[in-house]
């Protein structure tokens, strides 16, 4: 049972696996979120109005109807232009490429909203004094405003980052070999669901659990010379 009925090896390379989706999401998600942010708080429509359309349209539809969206639909996309520049064959998506897409583009809806309120609670006054010095926007950024809006946007990235995680369970519908389809192989061959499902829920669980110390000893990092607010 220990060795989950021989696919024990199998099920913790599909974690390996897992992590890998996770950490490349999480990658993506932060850059669009950072993007997604700054194009929200601008005073310019061209570039809030899409930024708040993305965010709306992500958070209104379920991750898994996303996720079948961007695979075959993107798909049909993709060989549709590629027929009409003269590509005669057929070009199949990366199951890992779609799913690390899908899921950095749905978690970046929820991370421009993260960094978003974070950027709002950073005393503006501190970025004019950055320009009256002569800072530039990069410099300002980097130095000023990214450092504290670090403590403001720790609870709601560490919260998406949770369900991120969890979300990375959704590849295993189209197709990649992580250790929820591993594990569902495994049951179908051994009849033993509960238990090589429940190792994948252990898998889960520890990696969240390890996740939840490290941002908490993040948030005690970036809260270090600030009293609380009552």
């Amino acid at each position: 049972m220990f060795t989950l009925y021989g696919y024990g090896h199998t099920i913790l390379a599909g974690a390996v696996l897992t992590l890998e989706v996770c950490f490349a999401s999480l990658a993506a998600a932060v850059l669009l979120g950072m993007l997604g942010a700054l194009a929200k708080l601008s005073p310019q429509p061209f570039l809030s109005l899409p930024a708040k359309l993305y965010t709306t349209v992500v958070r209104g539809i379920p991750d898994l109807v996303l996720m079948l969206i961007v695979f075959y639909g993107g798909q049909m996309a993709v060989n549709s232009i590629a027929e009409k520049v003269g590509y005669e064959g057929y070009i199949d998506i990366n199951p890992f490429i779609a799913g690390v897409l899908t899921i950095g583009f749905i978690f970046g809806a929820y991370m421009t909203e993260t960094f978003r309120g974070a950027i709002l609670a950073v005393n503006p006054g501190q970025m004019e004094a950055g320009r009256a010095y002569g800072m530039t926007g990069l410099q300002i950024f980097s130095r000023i405003l990214l450092p504290q809006m670090m403590r403001h946007a720790l609870p709601g990235f560490g919260n998406n980052w949770l369900v991120l995680t969890k979300t990375t369970a959704l590849v295993s519908i189209i197709g990649l070999n992580d250790m929820v389809q591993r594990a569902a192989l495994a049951s179908g061959a051994t009849h033993k669901p509960f238990v090589l499902y429940g190792a994948v829920a252990i898998n889960y669980l520890l990696l969240t659990s390890a996740s939840i110390i490290l941002l908490k000893y993040l948030e005690k990092r970036y809260s270090a010379g600030f009293s609380r607010e009552l």
